[in-house]
């Protein structure tokens, strides 16, 4: 099989990867890339200093392989916002789009230079970036990550709704565009995010095409019941989609 870089370069779109953790990308028809919450390094590790934060999945990319047209970081935890990747990502002309929270790590990396580069996001903003539209929504993840957002992607005719860390907030469904092609959703029930219950609750809910869990397998801290999710879709006919690192599906 192809690498992952060189399957995102000569494959076309739309489509989506899975890089590991709650990281994604998303190639356009175009060829233009979106990448969400990428990590790349050990960071976590070395900064938590905890062999419950060691990373598990293999590093299948290095943050200089690909050109991101767009990048969105969710919150400013560091399997999210990867501070040893971000700026090397950030060398090509890429916008990025981040939480509020982000902006500490944006001056600590002495970012900001990028300037216009940078967009802090809250829910209820939209942007538009080349093939992409792009709306930011509410995401619960609790005190330690108060201004985390979700994301709805809108690229080439197929919607992908990326729900960020969060918990279960079912008084929020509506909020969320309709018809969904693609939910992206937790399953590590840590850290205040849903787990596989909750996730196929949602998905009950949004009723997108197909279902992704994430969040799972990068550290022995996170957890992640994947057994249970593939039960319980299996159990109650949602289609469903668990994804190997570097996996890629068609939109």
């Amino acid at each position: 099989m192809l690498d992952l870089k060189t399957r995102v370069l000569t494959g076309t779109g739309p489509a989506l990867f899975s890089t590991g953790q709650a990281g994604y990308i998303i190639k356009s028809s175009s060829g233009q890339l979106l990448a969400i919450d990428l990590y790349f390094s050990n960071c976590v590790e070395r900064l938590e200093g905890h062999a419950g934060f060691k990373r598990l999945l293999p590093r299948i990319l290095e943050a200089s392989d690909l050109n991101f047209d767009v990048i969105i970081c969710t919150h400013p935890h560091l399997d999210h916002f990867d501070m040893d990747a971000v700026p090397e990502m950030m060398g090509h002309g890429s916008r990025l789009f981040c939480s509020a929270g982000c902006e500490k790590l944006i001056h600590q990396l002495r970012m900001g230079y990028y300037g216009n580069f940078i967009t802090y996001v809250k829910p209820g903003d939209h942007e538009a970036a080349g093939d992409f539209d792009i709306t930011f929504v509410n995401c619960d993840h609790g005190a330690g990550a108060p201004d985390a957002v979700g994301v709805v992607i809108k690229v080439d005719g197929k919607t992908i709704y990326e729900v960020g860390d969060s918990c279960l907030r079912l008084d929020r469904v509506s909020e969320i565009p309709a018809p969904l092609d693609v939910l992206i959703s937790p399953v590590n029930g840590m850290y205040g995010n849903m787990n596989s219950e909750d996730a196929v609750k949602l998905a009950e809910a949004l009723k997108p095409k197909i279902t992704i869990p994430c969040h799972y397998g990068m550290f022995a801290s996170h957890g992640g019941d994947l057994k249970q999710f593939y039960e319980l879709t299996a159990k109650r006919q949602i289609p469903a989609l668990i994804m190997q690192q570097g996996e890629e599906f068609r939109l």
